[in-house]
């Protein structure tokens, strides 16, 4: 054999090595050529494994599920969105700060505008992805409502505006969302969100006096006036204090 065909050199292995996508990233991308060429339904497990180059165990490894490798960043921004909420301490303003945590999901998406338009195209013609993409939003919705409820607590209707504001912000959030990947990743994402968060902020944040008219409402005490004829004797003031109260 000549050597203009020998083995590659220990260097040029490692460089090769090194261009070679992680496997993870292999197996998504195998994914998404698949659904795009044949479509979601048609193409199997088996399909991607094939066209990656890799065994059906190291599937599994990474993915449980079809649907999980269409949504392969999400477990981690839920954690990252956990610390976050979990660093902040109780000089934090509550709303101001599930806003933040809301941007690390833009952040996930933005990273990578082409796959998260086509993964927006996929998912708006696949009932079942929809689904699995609605249950990892309420999994969002949820830890924003649990730091809520832990920064409300002791306040009346404090679990109640806890859920309300964490609705709010991932309603808002998605709003915008959505309206980039529409414009195929176009204009400035973040802009986009920032705007639509404000609304929220504006409603409940304790700069908009929000916080303060919660308080205020708690404080306030009912007030019961009484019109009665001059002269009247006090039992008869009395009585009509009582039906009145009895009323309200």
């Amino acid at each position: 054999m000549s050597s203009s065909s020998a083995a590659p050199r220990r260097g040029e292995k490692t460089e090769a090595a090194a261009a070679k996508p992680p496997m993870r990233d292999a197996l998504v991308a195998a994914a998404f050529q698949l659904f795009l060429e044949r479509g979601y339904e048609q193409t199997t497990v088996d399909d991607i494994v094939a066209l990656a180059g890799v065994g059906r165990r190291s599937f599994f490894r990474y993915f449980p599920s079809k649907e999980d490798v269409v949504f392969p960043d999400h477990e981690r921004c839920l954690a990252d969105m956990t610390a976050l909420l979990a660093a902040g301490d109780d000089t934090d303003e509550p709303v101001g700060r599930v806003c933040d945590a809301a941007r690390l999901v833009l952040r996930m998406y933005a990273e990578n505008p082409t796959f998260s338009v086509q993964r927006y195209r996929l998912t708006k013609k696949v009932p079942g992805l929809r689904a699995y993409e609605l249950s990892v939003v309420w999994r969002y919705e949820r830890a924003l409502a649990e730091y809520l409820r832990g920064r409300f607590a002791g306040r009346r209707d404090g679990t109640l505006q806890a859920d309300v504001i964490a609705a709010a912000v991932v309603a808002a959030h998605n709003n915008a969302l959505r309206s980039w990947l529409r414009s195929n990743g176009q204009g400035d994402a973040s802009a986009t969100v920032d705007h639509a968060l404000g609304y929220v902020q504006s409603a409940f944040g304790a700069s908009s006096g929000g916080e303060r008219r919660s308080e205020d409402a708690e404080s306030t005490e009912d007030v019961v006036v009484v019109v009665s004829r001059r002269g009247a004797p006090l039992w008869r003031v009395v009585q009509e204090i009582e039906s009145t109260l009895g009323r309200e």
